[in-house]
């Protein structure tokens, strides 16, 4: 799934890595350095001996800046494998968000009525104030934000973006 936006195409990529001190420094001054921007950013260890993390970056841009990215990602020594998910089909998305929101009597009960509907779970309550949290797409995440500014957002937290492609073969 392509999304355009202002600035291009949106890609999720998928970069496997040498878990090591400075690797990441090195990915997001690759970006840094040739002024692409990074929508979102995760890393995760994902391996029994810790040797190898997984980072999911989310960008935007021309189809000719992406391969650029995507080139110079594969230069660097600590890189195993960098993967386009949106060039490699359906995948799979999802976000988690722990979203504050203050307020009593009648915005404290849209609040809770808000959240059923995104079925956002309560994970700690006060007399005045909630912190839900919310898993699904960025776009899902978004929207739940924006009505509960209405209800007295307080803050926010956001995990970024993590994706597997479908399928039976790993990346």
């Amino acid at each position: 799934m392509k999304i355009t936006t202002e600035t291009g195409e949106r890609h999720v990529l998928a970069v496997t890595v040498d878990n090591q001190a400075g690797v990441l420094a090195k990915i997001t001054g690759l970006f840094t350095a040739r002024g692409y921007n990074i929508e979102s950013l995760t890393v995760a260890d994902i391996t029994a001996d810790h040797a190898v993390s997984r980072i999911t970056i989310v960008t935007s841009g021309p189809p000719a800046v992406i391969d650029q990215i995507i080139a110079q990602l594969d230069r660097l020594v600590p890189v195993h494998r960098v993967i386009d998910l949106a060039d490699q089909g359906a995948h799979v998305e999802r976000e988690i968000a722990l979203v504050k929101v203050a307020g009593t009597g009648d915005k404290r009960i849209e609040a809770l009525r808000m959240a059923d509907v995104f079925r956002a779970k309560v994970v700690d309550t006060t007399l005045t104030s909630f912190i839900f949290e919310i898993t699904g797409s960025s776009d899902k995440v978004d929207r739940f934000i924006a009505l509960m500014r209405e209800c007295g957002l307080v803050e926010v937290g956001r995990t970024g973006v993590v994706a597997i492609a479908r399928g039976p073969e790993a990346l």
